[in-house]
């Protein structure tokens, strides 16, 4: 677990947090290893980890009917993958594929809500850090659908 612990306080996303959090957070963490072009989760299904991108890349793509996988954003090393965990109803919102070996630190949603339900200055540390990225995956989106459809003249 002390090396568990070591990786998620250099993690980016993690950055200034307390290191007691951290702790916590490591009680639900494990290691995991996705080969090329194998999906980590698909839309729709239950929401129950994030992961901690440590190597390779990882596609976030929806599904059109006609038009196939559209690729909305690609992950590297150091971002994280996975909000749906945190709002209800636990369900992911978008398909992601390893586009090559990825190597990550899969945390235990359930196990972290549960530790963010007893201590709340926990749940607020991470809902304010989890914004901002669900922010910037809306803004990534944004841009796909304007690179897909164009400006009207």
């Amino acid at each position: 677990m002390d090396n568990l612990v070591g990786i998620l306080e250099e993690h980016p996303f993690f950055n200034g947090l307390d290191r007691s959090y951290i702790d916590m957070i490591a009680g639900c963490a494990t290691n995991a290893r996705f080969d090329a072009g194998s999906f980590i989760f698909r839309e729709r299904e239950d929401a129950d980890n994030v992961y901690l991108l440590r190597q390779g890349k990882v596609a976030l793509e929806v599904f059109a009917p006609n038009r196939g996988a559209i690729e909305i954003q690609t992950l590297d090393e150091g971002e994280i993958l996975g909000w749906s965990w945190l709002i209800p109803p636990y369900q992911w919102r978008f398909d992601a594929r390893a586009v090559e070996l990825t190597r990550a630190i899969v945390v235990d949603g359930r196990c972290l809500r549960g530790k963010c339900e007893v201590n709340h200055d926990l749940g607020y540390e991470l809902l304010k850090r989890f914004s901002i990225m669900v922010g910037q995956r809306l803004d990534a989106t944004r841009l796909q659908l304007i690179d897909i459809y164009g400006v009207p003249a």
